[in-house]
């Protein structure tokens, strides 16, 4: 993990946040009372199991749902009070997306895929650059159904890298995967946090990944049962599942 003031100081901040689905007596608590921090250029997983609260989460924090009470900063900056065009331009210009099931239009290239992203954005990597970067500038002009499982999901993660953001949110990206192929695309995620310092956070239910984290959270229930910093990172290479 990088040393020095920068790591030290929160980027990311969660404060007492909850998420309520419903009222009354059918109210549901998907986040209740959710605090924790991470710092910038960390790579963070947060465990959980099915239904803890790690989707609505992710879901907030990238804006693409609201919280009911609490506060989440981004880099200083209230990102639960923004709407409208202020939310628009975060997640268009701060936040990377990577989801499980990799949602490319099938009807068009790898390559075209990626650059529907970076015309989104105002300082993109351009597109062919971001392929080249999983390593897929052969298959850029191939199809999604012309492409493997994995392929397809380091296209996803080329999409999400166009955009040049300085958070990216990854959704269990290895849960449709193979076991090589997903260790493949986790190693592609955490070397690329190190080499552009993108705070990297990913949600999985698998707890044998954990030791290769900056940062493991751990959330059941919807309440958060630990937050560590791990002093020793274990290469992803090492890791068995």
């Amino acid at each position: 993990m990088q040393k020095g003031t920068e790591m030290e100081k929160p980027y990311i901040k969660f404060e007492n946040v909850k998420k309520t689905y419903g009222s009354g007596a059918a109210a549901v608590n998907a986040l209740d009372g959710v605090s924790f921090e991470v710092a910038k250029g960390e790579f963070c997983v947060l465990l959980g199991s099915s239904g803890a609260g790690k989707t609505t989460l992710l879901n907030m924090l990238g804006g693409m749902d609201t919280i009911t009470s609490g506060k989440i900063t981004f880099d200083g900056r209230d990102v639960s009070a923004f709407r409208g065009r202020e939310m628009i331009e975060y997640r268009r210009h701060d936040v990377g997306f990577v989801f499980q099931f990799y949602n490319l239009i099938p009807n068009l290239t790898a390559l075209e895929n990626v650059e529907i992203a970076a015309q989104l954005c105002k300082d993109p990597i351009p597109a062919k650059e971001a392929i080249a970067m999983v390593d897929l500038a052969d298959r850029a002009n191939n199809f999604p159904a012309q492409l493997s499982g994995g392929e397809q999901q380091r296209v996803a993660i080329a999409r999400a890298l166009a955009k040049n953001p300085r958070l990216l949110l990854c959704d269990e990206p290895t849960g449709a995967l193979d076991y090589l192929t997903g260790k493949a695309v986790l190693k592609l995620l955490y070397d690329l946090s190190r080499e552009r310092n993108t705070t990297v956070i990913i949600i999985t239910h698998n707890q044998a990944i954990a030791p290769m984290a900056d940062r493991i959270i751990r959330i059941k229930s919807g309440k958060i049962l630990s937050n560590e910093v791990n002093a020793a990172v274990t290469p992803i290479d090492e890791i068995e599942w």
